[in-house]
């Protein structure tokens, strides 16, 4: 199977990743305050796409609930899977979280059924990760670094500062990885088992349109590319600090006044990632910005610099550089290519990574053609012939590891290595444009969904095989 057949696609939140969602959802990452990635505020994100995707919230969410402590009382064995055990106190935490959940919601399902479908989550857990061991499925160190690396970087903090945050809520760090790389390897063996094997036919889509009548057009919101300069501000500062750093974002702010360009400034003053090459964020649809950033810069004209504004993190120059209008059948289409090696042949992930990080060098610094390298190099047998090209795609086609770097890129960059489930990539974005879709692109995007539905049909099937042939034994407490 190609890689644009089988990768062009959106992973939305299933079922059971939306259960495992709801049930951490209050976890401790979000109780401190600890943003996860493509959350907004406080509020559930449940089947929303944004940040690293889905499934990296999910598996971060649920990898802080599983390690939280929770309320300790007497623990015992209330479950053996293949004589795994799961304990009452790992109900318990899960429980929490989904009594807060639906307390939010204003929903009060039955505590015996609400148990019941949390212990039914945990055995469907052990038996895939028992399934994945089996399988040889497997997280190594450098998908989990990147993994790790990434929640961190959505939350504007670094690694260390992350797991100081969690630690003082009784979550040490090697908890929270080997949690982390369970939530990972879950999505990964889901991919294995059950995504990759699930297609849909004209036939079947005809259907689904049928029992589903849906409008095929969208309503796409408006884009916005801005110019960024921060200067970040620590939590330890003290007020002399902040002043001097407040003199700092002025002293840029004033420089812009006088004409001087934007790039140039990003580059001297900006601490932020992209203030290296000239502090530009990128078109990008206005729901993935800040709402801090479009309040200050609603109704402004394109050229106009607003700021400095203070947020968490710092103090921050914004300047609209480009806006595009939103509309009924519009969406923002990528053009880009990639180079594709997959794990095996005794590789480790950090070593292909590695690899790709000396194929970027030889691209950014040494000028060689990236087709020519995707040619001699990728193992995508969809793209490699044509030099890595993907042709032009609509956003949320790709998973979302993939998607998310996309989004970030400018054209003509060149991406870090990726990991994604289908190993690991470089991505260069060759072109961005604002297009109406065709029906053949309206149908493409209901086949998705059609798909999802399928997969989630399978992956409730596959669950129920393993359950067949594994030997489950539920205790009841009362009589130990």
């Amino acid at each position: 199977m190609s890689f644009r057949s089988s990768f062009l696609r959106q992973r939305q939140a299933g079922a059971a990743a939306a259960l495992a969602l709801l049930l951490a959802w209050q976890a401790p990452l979000q109780a401190q305050g600890l943003r996860l990635p493509g959350s907004q505020g406080g509020g559930s994100s449940l089947g929303a796409g944004s940040g690293y995707g889905q499934d990296l919230r999910d598996a971060a969410s649920n990898a802080a609930a599983s390690a939280a402590p929770g309320t300790r009382q007497a623990d015992f064995i209330v479950a053996l899977v293949n004589s795994e055990p799961i304990t009452n106190n790992e109900v318990e935490n899960r429980l929490e979280q989904a009594r807060n959940f639906f307390a939010q919601q204003g929903q009060h399902p039955g505590e015996a059924v609400l148990r019941q479908e949390v212990l039914n989550l945990l055995i469907a857990e052990r038996l895939q990760l028992q399934e994945a061991k089996e399988t040889r499925t497997t997280v190594d160190d450098y998908t989990l670094d990147q993994a790790e690396q990434n929640v961190a970087a959505q939350n504007g903090v670094s690694v260390s500062a992350m797991h100081q945050e969690l630690a003082s809520h009784g979550i040490s760090r090697d908890q929270f990885r080997r949690q982390l790389r369970n939530q990972l390897t879950l999505m990964r063996i889901r991919e294995r088992a059950v995504e990759s094997r699930v297609q849909i036919s004209d036939q079947e889509l005809d259907q689904y349109l049928r029992e589903h009548p849906v409008d095929l057009g969208q309503q796409v919101p408006e884009a916005v590319n801005l110019g960024h300069v921060l200067v970040i501000v620590p939590e330890s500062a003290s007020g002399q600090q902040e002043a001097a750093l407040r003199q700092k974002i002025d002293t840029a702010a004033q420089q812009l006044a006088d004409g001087r360009d934007f790039a140039a400034v990003a580059r001297e003053f900006s601490d932020a990632a992209e203030g290296a090459t000239g502090g530009e964020l990128g078109l990008r649809p206005v729901t993935q910005y800040p709402e801090l950033f479009l309040e200050a810069t609603a109704g402004q004209s394109v050229g106009t610099v607003v700021g400095p504004i203070r947020s968490g993190a710092g103090f921050h120059l914004l300047k609209v550089l480009e806006r595009q209008e939103g509309g009924s059948g519009m969406v923002v289409q990528n053009h880009a290519r990639h180079i594709l090696i997959t794990p095996g042949s005794g590789r480790s992930e950090r070593e292909i990574a590695q690899m790709l990080a000396e194929i970027r060098q030889r691209v950014v610094q040494g000028g060689e053609d990236f087709a020519l390298l995707a040619r001699e190099y990728s193992e995508d047998p969809g793209s490699a012939t044509k030099g890595g090209d993907l042709g032009w795609v609509g956003p949320g086609m790709f998973v979302p590891e993939f998607q998310a770097v996309l989004d970030e890129l400018q054209p003509g960059e060149v991406s870090q290595p990726v990991v994604s489930r289908f190993g690991l990539h470089l991505i260069q974005l060759l072109e961005r444009r604002q297009s109406r879709l065709t029906q053949q692109d309206q149908r493409a995007s209901v086949r998705e969904q059609a798909r999802e539905a399928k997969v989630e049909t399978e992956f409730a099937k596959w669950i129920e095989q393993l359950r067949a042939r594994a030997y489950i034994e539920i205790r009841d407490p009362e009589n130990d």
